[in-house]
């Protein structure tokens, strides 16, 4: 297997990006060959099967949506209150806009491990990890609110998201940006 973690990661990167504008039934190593800009058969070199590819992207994307550790830093300075946590939802926003190739490639590997029981497992390791790594990082920061609080802002924030990104129009008058402070305010316990 080659093993040049350059052009793996460039390789996962631009499966991101095929998933999220096909699905996963365009996802194939012709198409991320494609676009990676590399000749054909190179993704073929780096993933044991369609699986293995499945697999690393659902790593990546975690890596491509995750905060910036100096910005995190720099906000984590703030009071333990309310505010802060709805500072850290716009945070989300923000990236998730940078990237809305990477949360819409999310939700096709949501979509797709309802039919792959390997993918399911491996992405529900993945998305577990990463919920109990929120709840860890918004109790030991002494954010207000616990577990559920997080489990409440996860599942209103990914709802919000989803409409964001995929029919906004649907949700007029209302913009994403404006319905996170009260959808903190409605969630987060105060101080």
């Amino acid at each position: 297997m080659v093993q040049n973690p350059a052009r793996r990661a460039a390789l996962v990167n631009a499966a991101v990006e095929v998933l999220a504008r096909e699905g996963a039934r365009g996802l194939t190593f012709r198409a991320v060959d494609v676009e990676a800009g590399v000749p054909n058969g190179t993704a073929s070199n780096y993933f044991v099967n369609r699986d293995d590819l499945l697999n690393q992207v659902g790593g990546q994307i975690h890596l491509r949506l995750g905060p910036d550790p100096a910005q995190l830093a720099v906000t984590m300075r703030a009071p333990r209150k309310r505010e802060l946590v709805e500072t850290l939802m716009h945070q989300l926003m923000a990236r998730i806009e940078r990237d809305p190739a990477g949360y819409l490639a999310l939700q096709e590997l949501r979509l797709e491990a309802t039919r792959r029981p390997e993918l399911r497992a491996a992405l529900t390791g993945t998305l577990q990890a990463n919920f109990d790594a929120s709840v860890q990082f918004h109790v030991d920061s002494g954010l207000p609110g616990g577990a559920e609080t997080v489990a409440l802002l996860y599942l209103a924030m990914t709802g919000l998201v989803i409409e964001h990104l995929t029919l906004p129009e649907a949700m007029r008058p209302f913009a994403a940006k404006d319905l996170v402070p009260e959808l903190v305010r409605r969630i987060v316990p105060e101080e």
